[in-house]
């Protein structure tokens, strides 16, 4: 892909300093660990390339990189004020009644009691009712294929969060 082809948040990035890509990455994912990474390889020619970097970087994030990326997601049905990433992303709460959401915030609970972290699932373009049925479904899981669920769904949310980054004009 030639430079006139780059999208223009991607040549932007590429040019930022390295601080500025660093605070860049950390608002797409929270772990430093994934965040090196990714700055390592800068530049890229084209927004694959970051993807792939993105995903190589996700599948070599140790337990306590995790730990460290899914600490900067809020509970679903309660986003950061302040962070529009997460109130879009978790848009399909804003219609939910009453009762979903303490039901959410109940299953919340105890999905943390039961796996230490916060209930972590790619909330873009799923109902609260595909949210609240996926925390009950995934409450039964063995912690062990709980964290390979939690890293699929943690490096799909940074594709949508990249994704944005590299098309912003």
């Amino acid at each position: 892909m030639t430079s006139t082809s780059t999208p223009p948040g991607l040549t932007r990035f590429n040019a930022l300093e390295e601080h500025a890509a660093s605070a860049a990455l950390h608002e797409v994912c929270a772990s430093t660990a994934w965040t090196r990474r990714l700055l390592a390889a800068r530049p890229y020619a084209a927004p694959d390339g970051l993807y792939a970097a993105s995903d190589a970087a996700m599948a070599e994030l140790t337990e306590a990189d995790l730990a460290e990326a899914m600490a900067g997601h809020p509970p679903i049905g309660r986003p950061e004020p302040g962070d529009p990433a997460s109130a879009r992303e978790q848009s399909g709460m804003s219609g939910a009644g009453d009762g979903l959401r303490a039901e959410m915030l109940e299953l919340n609970l105890a999905y943390q009691e039961r796996f230490g972290h916060v209930f972590l699932i790619c909330a873009t373009g799923r109902s609260a009712e595909e949210m609240r049925d996926a925390v009950r479904e995934r409450l039964g899981n063995p912690p062990e294929k709980e964290r390979e669920i939690v890293r699929t769904e943690l490096g799909k949310i940074n594709r949508i969060r990249l994704t944005r980054l590299v098309e912003e004009d």
